[in-house]
């Protein structure tokens, strides 16, 4: 959680002296590009507030309304972060391209624009760099796509997403701008710009559907829940264990349910007991099993639901 959030100021920081600094030139140039770019930082910098928030409301304790706590603010967060890159950055930046190509103007000295571009790739690359050191500190020896996709914390990979995206999209501007003014042709310009809005939909697309998954709700890999499985049949108690089915409330926060059959010669207080160390056993392994519900089941029931 700690590298989330350094992240995720790093990134705010980043956005907003980036942002002032972008519109101030697109003030001064009236590059499309430019402005595009304005955008994308601003809001970017409103995303990383909404993400603190659904960090920070994340960590609330449980209470009556919410006997499983608030694990789940962070993936509402992050999806409504998603929409808003759509919307916002994307459909701006698009509408702002359309429109320069329909009236193209041709772009006054760029030199303040490659001093913004050159200020903010700088920023922008160190953002990426912090945020692909917390991503590789989660995933630990996982590649890279398959850490991805398996990853509950919607904070670092969206905070990862956005600043691949700033890299990608100041390439995308110095390109539109460097060609526009050095052939004499706008439509560079505003190209670039259309570019900048199709790349922020196409991020926000794939950070809407990471997030919607986790916000349904989203079980532990089958290694995982072989290893919760082998756990339990650990114990000297159990004859077998069946129907296990687990869910993520948080990054750190799972909800473990299972069917368990017990030796039919044990005692209700026996029982009890076994399901206080099988417990423990798997609190130990896995400190992030927050919820563990075991339900004693007959060995015949069990084998029907097999």
């Amino acid at each position: 959680m700690a590298s989330s959030k350094t992240a995720l100021y790093t990134a705010l920081v980043a956005n907003l002296g980036i942002a002032a600094t972008k519109f101030v030139a697109a003030g001064i140039t009236g590059s499309s590009a430019m402005l595009s770019e304005g955008i994308h930082s601003l809001v970017d910098t409103g995303n990383e507030l909404l993400l603190l928030l659904g960090l920070r409301r994340s960590q609330r304790p449980p209470d009556e309304h919410r006997p499983f706590g608030y694990g789940r603010e962070q993936y509402f967060w992050s999806y409504v972060v998603a929409l808003l890159i759509f919307a916002v950055g994307g459909g701006l930046s698009f509408y702002e391209g359309v429109a320069h190509l329909r009236h193209p103007e041709l772009m006054k000295d760029p030199f303040w624009n490659y001093i913004v571009l050159g200020v903010a790739f700088v920023l922008d690359g160190y953002s990426l760099r912090t945020a692909w050191r917390a991503f590789n500190t989660q995933r630990g020896p996982l590649p890279f796509w398959v850490a991805l996709k398996s990853s509950k914390d919607a904070a670092t990979f969206t905070v990862l997403f956005e600043d691949a995206s700033d890299v990608l999209g100041l390439t995308i501007a110095f390109l539109g701008v460097f060609l526009g003014h050095t052939l004499h042709n706008p439509y560079f310009d505003g190209g670039a710009s259309v570019l900048i809005g199709l790349l922020l939909m196409g991020v926000a697309g794939a950070l809407a559907a990471q997030s919607k998954s986790l916000l349904l709700g989203e079980g532990v890999d089958a290694t995982t829940r072989r290893r919760l499985v082998a756990l339990t049949e650990a114990d000297a108690a159990v004859a077998k264990a069946m129907r296990i089915a687990t869910i993520y409330l948080g990054p750190e926060e799972i909800t473990l349910v299972q069917g368990v059959a017990f030796r039919p010669d044990l005692t209700t207080a026996a029982i009890t007991e076994a399901i206080g160390r099988i417990h423990a056993a798997i609190k130990q392994e896995f400190p992030a099993v927050k919820h563990a519900y075991m339900q004693p089941v007959a060995l015949a029931e069990t084998g029907a639901a097999a």
